[in-house]
C-alpha cells in the first residue's frame, strides 16, 4: 500500500493550512490536509455543506424524483395497470426534501468534522489580510503556511431591462416555495433550468421555458438538445430557443415576459418567474485583489494547472475557479489544491474524461468530444448511433425515448466521446469515460461482457453499430 506523502511545507503560525469556504471543495481540501498531518483551518461564514447538499443536487433530485413519481402514476406504458391521477401535496413533499437535506448535512459534514480533530471550523466570515493571514468577523487573526479558496459561486442574473425591479425566483428559491403556481416562465434552458421546469410541469404547473442559445443544452451534442425539446414539449412544456427577451415586467399577480422568437414579437406571462441563466464566482469582497490573485473576465480565479493562484501561497479549487460547476468536480479540486500546497506541484488539474450528467427524464449524459469537436481538433471521428427502441432493457420498461452516440478516433478507434439520451443516461456514462481516459477502442467495448436486460449493454450495441446492423443481430449477440 503506497502512503501518503508527508507535509513538506509548514507555517509558522496558527495553522498550516486555512480553507476559506466550507462546501464540497473546502471539506475535500480539508481533509486531505489533515490527512497529510496539517493542522488545519476551516472558515465558513454562512451554512455549512456549500450548494450541493443546501440548495442544488440533493434537494434538486429528491424533488426530481418525486415529479417523476407523481409523472409515473399516469404516464407508466404498462397496459393492465392502472393509471390514477391525484394532486401531490407539496408542502408535504418539499418536507420530506428538507429532512433529506438536514440528515445529508449533519452525516456528510457535521459529523464528518467531529472525525477529524485536526480541522478547526471557524463560523464566521473572514477576509484576506496577506497571502498567510486570514481576519475573521470576530476579529481574530488566522496565520498559515498555505491558504486555498473555496467560497464557491452563486447565480448570477443577466442584464435583462425590468428584471432587478420585479424580483424573481433563483433555483433555491423555487424549492422553498410556499406553495406551487398555476404557472411558471423559466429564463434559461441548460441543465438547472430544465430540471427544474419539468419538475414542476408533472406537479401540475403551467411552464413556458425561453433560452437564448439555439437549442436548449446547448453545450451538448446538437442531437441532444434538438430531441431532449422534442419529449419535453410532449409533455406539455412550451420551450423555446433561439430568444432575446427584451424586457421583464410584474403586475399585481403575473410576470411578463417580452421578447422576440426570430422576427416575431411575443409576450409570456406566468405567475411566477425563475431565472436559471448561469452561476458566478463568489470572489468579491474578502481581499483577493488585495494580495495579488488575479481574476478572470467571469469573476472567477485563474490558476494554473497546479490549482495555484498568481499569489504562489493561495491555491482555488471548486466552483470559485469557473466551469465546469459541478460538486465531483469541486470535491477532486479541493483534495488535488490541498495536496499540491503541501507537498509540492506535482499533481495536475485534469478534466479530460469528465462526464456530465442533467437530469431531466429522459436525462443527458456526455463525455468527451462531439463530433464538431473532433473535426475542430483534426480528428476524423467515426460516429454510431443507437436508437434505444434497440435496447432490450429500454423494450422491457417499455421507454425507449433516446439514443446513444458514440464517438471514435477513425485512425486508432479509440473511444474519444459519448453522448446519451435515455430515461437513466447517468447510469450509462461511466463506462464511456473510462474508456476514453485509458485509450480503450471499439473493439475492447464490443469485447467486453455486458449482462443482458441491462442499461450498460446499451454501451456495448452502441460500439457494435459502428460494423453492423444491430436491428439484425439477436438478443445477446456477440
Amino acid at each position: 500500500m503506497t502512503e501518503a506523502p508527508s507535509v513538506i511545507t509548514r507555517g509558522g503560525g496558527d495553522f498550516d493550512f486555512v480553507v476559506l469556504g466550507g462546501g464540497s471543495a473546502g471539506f475535500a481540501a480539508a481533509i486531505q490536509a489533515a490527512d497529510l498531518g496539517a493542522r488545519v483551518a476551516m472558515v465558513e461564514g454562512s451554512t455549512l455543506g456549500g450548494t450541493c447538499v443546501n440548495v442544488g443536487c440533493v434537494p434538486s433530485k429528491t424533488l426530481i424524483r418525486a415529479a417523476e413519481a407523481q409523472h409515473r402514476r399516469v404516464h407508466h406504458g404498462f397496459r393492465g395497470i392502472p393509471s390514477t391521477d391525484g394532486q401531490p401535496n407539496w408542502p408535504t413533499v418539499r418536507a420530506e426534501k428538507d429532512a433529506l437535506v438536514a440528515e445529508l448535512r449533519q452525516t456528510k459534514y457535521w459529523n464528518v468534522l467531529r472525525a477529524y480533530p485536526s480541522i478547526t471550523l471557524f463560523q464566521e466570515r473572514a477576509t484576506l489580510v496577506s497571502a498567510r493571514e486570514v481576519r475573521l468577523a470576530s476579529g481574530r487573526t488566522l496565520t498559515a503556511g498555505k491558504i486555498v479558496v473555496t467560497t464557491g459561486s452563486s447565480p448570477s442574473a443577466p442584464p435583462i431591462p425590468g428584471l432587478a425591479d420585479t424580483g424573481y425566483l433563483d433555483n433555491a428559491s423555487a424549492m422553498a416555495l410556499e406553495r406551487l403556481p398555476t404557472s411558471l416562465i423559466v429564463i434559461g434552458g441548460s441543465a438547472v433550468g430544465l430540471e427544474l421546469a419539468q419538475m414542476f410541469a408533472r406537479l401540475g404547473v403551467g411552464v413556458t421555458v425561453l433560452e437564448a442559445l439555439p437549442r436548449v443544452v446547448a453545450v451538448e451534442d446538437a442531437d441532444i438538445g434538438n430531441a431532449l425539446a422534442d419529449h419535453l414539449r410532449s409533455e406539455g412544456l412550451e420551450v423555446y430557443a433561439d430568444v432575446r427577451v427584451d424586457r421583464v415586467s410584474k403586475g399585481t399577480d403575473s410576470y411578463e415576459v417580452q421578447y422576440h422568437a426570430g422576427s416575431a414579437a411575443r409576450i409570456a406571462r406566468a405567475e411566477q418567474l425563475l431565472l436559471a441563466t448561469g452561476r458566478r464566482a463568489n470572489t468579491a469582497g474578502f481581499g483577493l485583489d488585495t494580495i495579488g490573485v488575479t481574476l478572470g473576465t467571469k469573476g472567477e480565479i485563474l490558476v494554473d494547472e497546479f490549482l495555484q493562484t498568481t499569489n504562489p501561497f493561495v491555491y482555488a479549487a471548486g466552483d470559485v475557479i469557473g466551469d465546469p460547476m459541478f460538486v465531483y468536480v469541486a470535491a477532486y479540486a479541493g483534495a488535488l489544491a490541498a495536496e499540491n500546497a503541501l507537498t509540492g506541484n506535482e499533481r495536475r488539474y485534469d478534466l479530460s474524461a469528465l462526464p456530465k450528467v442533467t437530469f431531466t427524464d429522459p436525462a443527458v449524459s456526455s463525455v468527451g468530444l462531439t463530433e464538431s469537436e473532433a473535426r475542430a481538433q483534426g480528428i476524423e471521428p467515426l460516429v454510431s448511433k443507437l436508437p434505444l427502441e434497440h435496447l432490450p432493457r429500454a423494450l422491457a420498461a417499455h421507454d425507449t425515448r433516446g439514443f446513444i452516440k458514440l464517438v471514435a478516433d477513425a485512425g486508432t478507434k479509440k473511444i474519444i466521446g459519448a453522448h446519451i439520451l435515455g430515461a437513466e443516461a447517468g447510469e450509462m456514462v461511466t463506462e464511456p469515460a473510462l474508456a476514453i481516459k485509458f485509450g480503450l477502442t471499439i473493439e475492447d467495448l464490443t469485447s467486453t461482457f455486458h449482462p443482458y436486460l441491462t442499461l450498460s449493454e446499451g454501451v456495448k450495441l452502441a460500439a457494435q453499430t459502428f460494423t453492423k446492423d444491430v436491428a439484425k443481430l439477436s438478443c445477446c449477440a456477440a
